[in-house]
């Protein structure tokens, strides 16, 4: 027996050794060691925009809720309308505390007899848990936790996957199905967090070193790290849990207006709605933006951010931009410096550094639609 928090142990990835084997530098991220980089973040970030990225993203919690009425019961304690979500289809939703603060992001698919959500890493466990707490008890929550989750990323990705996954290429975005990789079931949805086009791959983990080693043989692929994995998704301008969402951050705040339609801010029935649908009606007393930084020196969570001699708000997400080749950054201001076009200032190490309100995403999403 340990005396070691569980919290605190770092479990290894089902693609461990296949990353080791090729040369990735593993960090601690989420409870598990994790491929940071292979050969360099810029060039992996440049890869993925222009052919297709490998991620593993097994540390990603993959669950089954299935039961009568169970989009009903999804819905009381998700702001999205799932009742109406079709079969094989998707949508980003949030979990929600009593005050509307957001405890996770997540994913909801409808599959023919349950409904498959994919949760953050570093929260599956409360995540679990809250559901256990809220969810009716005769509904069935399963863990996957025997199912590996692959992303293949990048304009290229199609050409790849088809090549092995024959069907494939007929999903559309926020669509998924049931495949068949060389033998290998996957449940295949074309979704990602790059802003590019591709694919999110489930397959057992005792096949995931066969799957990730035939799609990473596919000449378009090169595997990715976690290090470009996050730059692609802050210049695609979506929102990391535990930087750029949290407990104090509510959707309208967030600018999730999306994940919180019109039928549902008009009904309510879900937690926080009185505080979250105020701030839809009346507007946040703060929102997210976009900055683009000028010069080279990029800033990093936690700076400070001014309106003239005003500090309106702090970075929550910054780095410096390969496809822009310039700074970047995404933060929270209060309502009335979050203006398109408006200079701002970030306190970089002492230093001000002149910024300005930029739409998002900063680079255009590619994603493939229905009808696209």
């Amino acid at each position: 027996m340990s005396d070691a928090d569980p919290e605190d142990i770092i479990q290894a990835l089902p693609l461990d050794g296949w990353h080791r084997a090729r040369n990735a530098r593993m960090v601690p991220f989420a409870g598990y060691q994790m491929p940071i980089q292979y050969e360099g973040i810029i060039a992996e970030h440049l890869w993925t925009r222009e052919s297709a990225g490998l991620f593993d993203v097994s540390h990603m919690g993959q669950l089954l809720v299935s039961g009568a009425d169970v989009d009903t019961a999804l819905e009381a304690i998700l702001p999205g309308d799932i009742v109406n979500l079709g079969v094989d289809k998707m949508r980003y939703s949030l979990l929600l505390d009593d005050e509307g603060g957001i405890l996770d992001d997540l994913m909801v698919t409808r599959r023919a007899g349950d409904f498959y959500l994919v949760v953050n890493g570093a929260t599956k466990a409360d995540d679990i848990a809250h559901l256990h707490e809220y969810l009716p008890e005769e509904l069935v929550l399963n863990h996957l936790d025997e199912q590996a989750l692959l992303a293949l990323q990048g304009p290229k990705a199609v050409d790849a996957l088809a090549r092995i996954c024959p069907g494939v290429e007929a999903l559309v975005f926020m669509t998924a199905g049931a495949f068949d990789i060389a033998g290998v079931p996957a449940w295949i949805s074309r979704s990602g967090y790059t802003g590019e086009d591709g694919f999110e791959i489930s397959i057992p983990t005792d096949k995931a070193e066969e799957v990730a080693s035939l799609i990473a043989a596919q000449p378009e692929v090169k595997p990715i790290g976690l290090g470009a994995r996050d730059s692609l998704r802050l210049e695609a301008g979506l929102p990391l849990y535990g930087h750029d969402l949290d407990p104090a951050i509510d959707p309208a705040v967030a600018g999730l207006g999306f994940a919180v339609p019109k039928r549902r801010r008009a009904e309510g029935g879900f937690p926080g709605a009185t505080v979250i649908c105020r701030h839809f009606a009346e507007g946040p007393p703060r929102k997210r933006i976009g900055l683009t930084v000028a010069g080279r020196l990029p800033a990093r969570e936690g700076a400070l951010i001014f309106d003239g001699d005003m500090e309106v708000g702090t970075v929550t997400s910054g780095g410096f931009s390969p496809t822009l080749q310039a700074p970047i950054a995404m933060g929270y201001v209060a309502a009335a410096s979050a203006v398109i076009g408006r200079p701002l200032q970030i306190d970089v190490r002492g230093k001000r550094l002149d910024a300005v309100v930029a739409p998002m995403p900063f680079v255009p999403h590619r994603y493939v639609r229905q009808g696209s």
